[in-house]
């Protein structure tokens, strides 16, 4: 195990789905004394495994945070995510192990690296109710018009996340105090690139291993268990579109197709997020893919944080 420096506060490891995120973790991890912190919005959700990309058998004995912490049918928001990552860098940095921010959810990397505190926001009964007379396309123009730069462009497709996102943007308005910036951590943010197509290439194989092993039946599970189809839709594609098959809305093929091609473009807004992150001030040292990721990403760790 490489001895960390004593300056290094965190290592992030980003990219977009299927650019083999968890393995580089994990083998930083082993070489430097660390800890896993998952930022992913679904992964913490107990039995969504398989859809959510999870890995487990990844991790060998490497220690990993914010992973099967609730039962699938509840909710996790940024609040969530953030209030439980700095519990998690705390109890890190007491181990004296080094935190590694693993994840591809660009809204927790961004709390997370940005380090913005957030406050949490109550039920507004009396707000719901103005909101409840208002059709779907008026909710979204109210949120456009309290959230001009609104990135998660998921919180306009479902009007109760609709509702939600405009009582949280009414609350930061109420409380600007509570948005001022945690502590700056140095961080190493660890970028995995791969060249368009070749990244295409690996995401369709990811998916059809997915598919063949297991993915429809874990679908089916949770519905059974007593998760709504609603609810599963919330959780994104792959459950979006393998419920969609289950009901009988799309044929097998169909499923691969259309879901193949969401997550394509989904990579895509991935890429465009961390554009954006990169423009807000976070520097991240891209390597690349289809090269020694671990040796690439030593010398960048090694370099920035030389004792």
């Amino acid at each position: 195990m490489t001895e960390p420096s004593a300056d290094l506060d965190l290592i992030a490891v980003i990219g977009p789905t299927a650019s083999g995120k968890t393995r580089l973790a994990v083998a930083l991890a082993e070489e430097f004394g660390g800890e896993i912190i998952s930022a992913d919005s679904r992964q913490v959700f107990r039995g969504m495994d398989i859809g959510s990309g999870k890995d487990l058998h990844e991790y060998g004995q490497v220690p990993y945070h914010l992973i099967d912490i609730l039962n699938a049918g509840n909710e996790f928001s940024v609040f969530d995510f953030q209030r439980r990552f700095l519990k998690a860098f705390a109890e890190i940095n007491e181990r004296r192990a080094v935190p590694i921010l693993c994840g591809g959810s660009g809204m927790y990397l961004d709390a997370a690296l940005r380090g913005y505190r957030m406050v949490e926001v109550p039920y507004n009964g009396a707000l719901r109710g103005e909101l409840a007379l208002k059709t779907d396309g008026e909710l979204v123009d109210e949120l456009w018009r309290l959230k001009p730069d609104q990135h998660n462009s998921t919180d306009i497709l479902d009007r109760e996340r609709t509702v939600r996102a405009i009582e949280i943007a009414h609350g930061e308005v109420e409380n600007p105090l509570g948005y001022e910036p945690l502590p700056h951590l140095n961080s190493s943010v660890i970028g995995i690139r791969w060249e368009r197509e070749e990244l295409r290439k690996r995401i369709t194989a990811r998916l059809r291993e997915r598919l063949d092993n297991g993915m429809i039946e874990e679908v089916q599970r949770l519905h059974v268990s007593g998760i709504a189809w609603e609810r599963l839709d919330y959780y994104g594609l792959e459950y979006r579109y393998v419920g969609a098959y289950l009901r009988g809305d799309i044929n097998k093929n169909d499923l691969f197709q259309r879901l193949n091609s969401a997550i394509h473009n989904f990579a895509k807004r991935q890429g465009n997020w961390f554009r954006r992150m990169e423009q807000n001030g976070i520097v991240v040292n891209w390597i690349e893919g289809n090269g020694d990721q671990l040796a690439q990403a030593r010398e960048i760790i090694q370099n920035k944080f030389k004792s």
